[in-house]
């Protein structure tokens, strides 16, 4: 629980660390790489590439956790594994991003898959909304989930499950086949944490509305696990995300989820992040029972 504590906190104030490339990268180059060398249109192909990069990373995570079990003094084994876990959360980052938006609405194309050229005000304050709730799960409940269950090999095997998914799980003409072992996996290992993601910012954001239909708005969603923490956020801030989006040219017809407001401001955005301070003082609160136990 103290890595994860640590961790979290290491990742909420610096972010990641310049100066060392990140895991998520390396990860994304193997894919690459692959795909480049090995593509077929396949569902075998696309599992070897699954199973390939969890095995790849699961072999040097622990690697570096028995290196790391060899120094004597618990709590420099604590700082070191604390600076390596925290570059599995994406706390500051995502928040950063978002915020980014309210400057600088044209940076949305970075944050969503979704054509952005044409957008609205608010439907840009909209897109930086449902990205910061969904990443919610993806980039700082569902890694520390993992690490508290199974430690830093628990933590680095999800982030290459949530890598694979969001560079070759599409629904399209090149990755229908070959991604589905990755979106399979990825809607498995997201299952648990996003429903505790819709949980927590549920009960954070003080909203018994959100609380008791986020399942309801959630579920229209296609996927398995987004439409929760979006719907949770949504409303708990009282606005309306979700509705009809072009991607890559083509209008995709898509449900609202929350029953709130349609017109969606910059206040909005600050008051969905908000959500930062309040799991913060979780933390901090998680931190003082530790201690005291």
């Amino acid at each position: 629980m103290f890595v994860g504590i640590f961790a979290y906190l290491i990742d909420r104030v610096f972010g990641e660390f310049r100066l060392v490339k990140h895991p998520v990268i390396y990860m994304g180059d193997y894919i690459k790489w692959f795909e480049d060398n090995f593509y077929r249109d396949t569902i075998f192909r696309g599992a070897i590439l699954t199973i390939t990069l969890i095995f790849i990373t699961f072999l040097i995570s622990h690697s570096i956790t028995i290196s790391i079990d060899y120094i004597d003094n618990i709590y420099i084994q604590l700082f070191i594994f604390s600076i390596v876990a925290s570059t599995t959360i994406s706390s500051k980052m995502l928040y950063d991003s978002v915020k980014d938006i309210i400057k600088n609405p044209k940076n949305i194309r970075y944050l969503v898959s979704r054509d952005t050229e044409n957008l609205t005000k608010s439907d840009i304050n909209k897109s930086a909304i449902e990205s910061y709730a969904e990443n919610l799960s993806d980039g700082v409940v569902a890694p520390l989930f993992y690490l508290i269950l199974f430690g830093i090999d628990g933590a680095f095997v999800y982030k290459a499950i949530n890598t694979l998914d969001s560079m070759v799980g599409y629904r399209d003409s090149r990755y229908e086949n070959f991604g589905k072992v990755s979106a399979r996996f990825d809607d498995i290992v997201n299952y648990i944490p996003a429903r505790v993601t819709a949980v927590i910012i549920s009960i954070l954001m003080f909203s018994k509305k959100a609380l008791f239909n986020f399942y309801k708005y959630g579920k229209k969603h296609d996927s398995l696990n987004a439409g929760l923490p979006i719907s949770a956020m949504a409303l708990a801030i009282d606005v309306r995300l979700g509705g009809d989006t072009y991607y890559f040219g083509k209008l995709k017809k898509k449900p609202y989820f929350g029953d709130g407001k349609i017109n969606i401001e910059e206040s909005d955005i600050l008051k969905a992040l908000t959500f930062r301070k309040k799991f913060d003082l979780l933390i901090a609160l998680l931190f003082i029972f530790n201690l005291i136990i």
